[in-house]
């Protein structure tokens, strides 16, 4: 087998990579490409929320919204909509939000509140809907639900207009 020179073989790969679909320009035609392809049976999915006000609430729960909605995904979900800090606003009482967190729910999100979170800021676990579980620690929670495998999604309300 002859060996090819540094620049012999350079030239090979960027004309080899050059040839595939998408990759020569850098980006894929229209039509080319269709977004990842759902390979597995089943994909754990944790939401982080440590912001509170409707801003950061209304964007997480977009966001749950919208995955369990996908196509590519539906049905084979577990979701859980962790908060901690100043998340815990998501699951105060009479936030306006009652309806969606029940609606999450009965499409089988996990809702779970950090009790770490609650003692550090004082606030009585009846403040919160009665349907929330809470979990010893959110980075606990976190660092267990990476370990099993599941996708670790943190929306942030920064500069968000529309939400």
């Amino acid at each position: 087998m002859k060996k090819l020179s540094k620049t012999a073989g350079t030239l090979a790969l960027t004309l080899a990579v050059a040839g595939l679909p998408g990759l020569g320009t850098g980006t894929a035609s229209a039509g080319e490409f269709h977004g990842a392809q759902s390979t597995q049976s089943h994909y754990g999915v944790i939401f982080h929320i440590d912001a509170g006000g409707d801003k950061a609430i209304k964007k997480t729960l977009n966001n749950v919204e919208n995955l369990l909605n996908d196509p590519r995904v539906k049905g084979k979900l577990t979701v859980e909509l962790l908060a901690n800090s100043a998340g815990y606003d998501v699951y105060l009482k009479n936030n306006g939000f009652e309806k969606r967190l029940r609606e999450l729910q009965k499409d089988g999100v996990i809702l779970a509140q950090c009790s770490n979170t609650l003692r550090e800021k004082h606030v009585q676990r009846s403040k919160l809907y009665s349907f929330v579980h809470l979990v010893p620690s959110g980075m606990g929670e976190i660092t267990l639900r990476e370990a099993q495998g599941w996708a670790y999604i943190h929306p942030s309300a920064r500069n968000t207009s529309s939400f």
